[in-house]
């Protein structure tokens, strides 16, 4: 299948987007209906970038190249990555919409953690939400909508470097400095191998907390090695659109991460074997019993797509 055939989700969810400029979308808060819990969303501008690694950045890998230049619509991203507090409103929620994607668990709303997936690492409210599959996150966004009326999602891969570069070129968001790091990122490190509560260290230049590890950070994107050949230069918001559960596209390092794995270019697949040791049968579609270093963060599109579309959305990721 050609990379322009997998690429209809973004077109479905920005057609007839309006072209927005950073003066025509401001940071605002969320708060979630039910709960004292708000979050904050920030603009993030339309532009250009160029995607990927050049081959003389160290660390570059096969899979960063070649860059290519692309067009990105306007859209606002999470300040940070979705907080425990935040989950947990969704979590304890006893009207989670239903959908096939649980049936495998037999109920519609998130089963309850067999162990303690946040491994002894805290769990107050500001530590970022970890160990869920792509599905639960996705469930996260359906449930934001029936209850805000806003169409949230994950980011697309493309939506995801553009925010983490800031406007950058270099291989991380501030400069070349792998030493620097430890002023951006939880990382192997400084992290004293947890995850640690969100926005504690500097921001991007946009201001984004944590794109750099912590936890990495899932994207809407089928993992393709090979996607950057089949882009041409000046794609408008692509996407390589789902085919199979693995692997899909993970970004942005986590707190046991090298340096070198924080970079604003590096991917990283996906794995059927972050939920191994899963003791359920069938596994479960909700916890990765080993993906203690997997995370997300929300985006909103600069215009929200008509409600077909969305239901489209969430019928093709939730399937």
């Amino acid at each position: 299948m050609s990379l322009n055939s997998r690429v209809f989700v973004v077109v479905l969810l920005t057609a007839n987007s309006l072209q927005l400029t950073a003066q025509a979308l401001k940071a605002y808060e969320q708060d979630l209906p039910g709960s004292s819990v708000k979050f904050k969303m920030i603009p993030i501008p339309a532009g250009t970038f160029s995607i990927g690694s050049p081959p003389t950045e160290p660390a570059h890998e096969e899979d960063e190249g070649p860059q290519k230049k692309i067009s990105m619509s306007a859209f606002w991203m999470g300040e940070h990555e979705v907080s425990f507090a935040e989950w947990d409103a969704f979590f304890k929620s006893v009207d989670v919409p239903q959908t096939k994607a649980i049936a495998l668990d037999a109920v519609s709303r998130p089963t309850a953690q067999y162990i303690d997936l946040t491994w002894g690492m805290g769990r107050d409210g500001k530590q970022p939400t970890n160990s869920m599959s792509q599905a639960a996150t996705i469930m996260y966004c359906k449930w934001l909508y029936t209850k805000t009326g806003i169409f949230y999602r994950l980011p697309t891969e493309a939506e995801w470097e553009y925010g983490c570069r800031a406007g950058t070129k270099t291989a991380y968001s501030f400069d070349n400095s792998p030493e620097r790091l430890k002023e951006y990122a939880y990382f192997k490190d400084n992290s004293g191998n947890k995850f640690q509560k969100v926005g504690l260290l500097k921001p991007n230049a946009w201001g984004l907390y944590d794109m750099l590890g912590n936890l990495s950070e899932w994207t809407l994107d089928q993992y393709d090695p090979a996607a950057y050949q089949k882009l041409s230069d000046n794609t408008k918001d692509p996407l390589v659109a789902p085919a199979t559960r693995h692997p899909r596209v993970v970004r942005g390092g986590s707190y046991l991460s090298d340096a070198k794995e924080c970079r604003c270019a590096n991917r990283i697949p996906s794995l059927a074997d972050w939920n191994k040791r899963d003791p359920q049968i069938p596994k479960s579609r909700w916890w990765l019993t080993d993906g203690m270093t997997v995370g997300f963060r929300l985006v909103r599109p600069a215009q929200q797509p008509p409600p077909e579309e969305i239901e489209k959305f969430f019928a093709q990721y939730l399937k």
